[in-house]
């Protein structure tokens, strides 16, 4: 018999990627919210900064934001007044931030994406710029309605804005939702990949982030490595690749 195990006495572990006496930086997994919110009031799952205070038995804060559903790197703060100071080289550009995501169908060429989203508190829509960038493309002899078969892009993606749902708002405008998008994407892909891979995950990651530590004047690079299901795909789509 199994024994019963409680998860607040064994919560989940979160990868730390970088630390210094001013950040941490973390690889946050797929389905943990940063912190509580209105948008996700009915989720009473721990929060990632619960999680960071139950593992490490300190406080931070958010210097940027992910989705729940959205995997990757994360930069927080260790003292809330520094927190504006690392926010501003977001506002100006000065962090360069890196996704990559696997898309419905083949994109051959970049693309260039400046449609407005909309903001969920005022109801009025903001500007929102992605360049999206094709890496490799796969095709399966797996029917997807409504075709005999299946083709997907692994693709990068660099927002040089930060509006909520950005990227699977605009992947979804072009006609190359994400999979495991169950917001934006298309049903019958995100069906699938759960059938025939046992993936229900959103497949959207923070893997890079590059900036001048404002304190330190050091350049930080840091890479997020992958969860479990990239793993299960990239090994079955054959995709050979390393970033950096």
């Amino acid at each position: 018999m199994l024994p019963n195990i409680n998860p607040y006495i064994c919560p989940m572990k979160i990868e730390i990627l970088f630390e210094d006496s001013h950040i941490i930086i973390v690889n946050k997994p797929n389905n943990v919210l940063i912190h509580n919110s209105h948008y996700a009031r009915n989720i009473t799952d721990d929060t990632l900064l619960k999680l960071l205070n139950q593992q490490l038995g300190y406080s931070f804060y958010p210097v940027h934001r992910l989705d729940r559903k959205t995997s990757g790197v994360l930069v927080l703060a260790k003292l809330k007044e520094e927190v504006a100071t690392f926010q501003a080289l977001f506002t100006t550009n000065e962090i360069i931030k890196n996704y990559v995501g696997i898309v419905r169908g083949f994109v051959h060429e970049s693309i260039h994406i400046d449609s407005p989203v909309k903001n969920p508190d005022t109801n009025l829509y903001k500007e929102a710029e992605t360049l999206c960038e094709p890496i490799f493309t796969h095709q399966l002899d797996i029917p997807v309605h409504p075709y005999d078969s299946s083709r997907y892009s692994l693709v990068k993606l660099t927002p040089t804005t930060g509006r909520m749902h950005q990227l699977r708002i605009h992947m979804n405008k072009i006609s190359h939702p994400i999979v495991g998008d169950y917001k934006y994407g298309d049903r019958f892909h995100n069906r699938m990949f759960e059938q025939e891979f046992s993936c229900a995950n959103l497949f959207l990651h923070a893997y890079a982030i590059a900036f001048k530590h404002p304190f330190t004047g050091k350049s930080i690079e840091i890479l997020a490595p992958f969860p479990k299901d990239w793993g299960i795909i990239i090994k079955k789509f054959n995709w050979e690749f390393n970033f950096n």
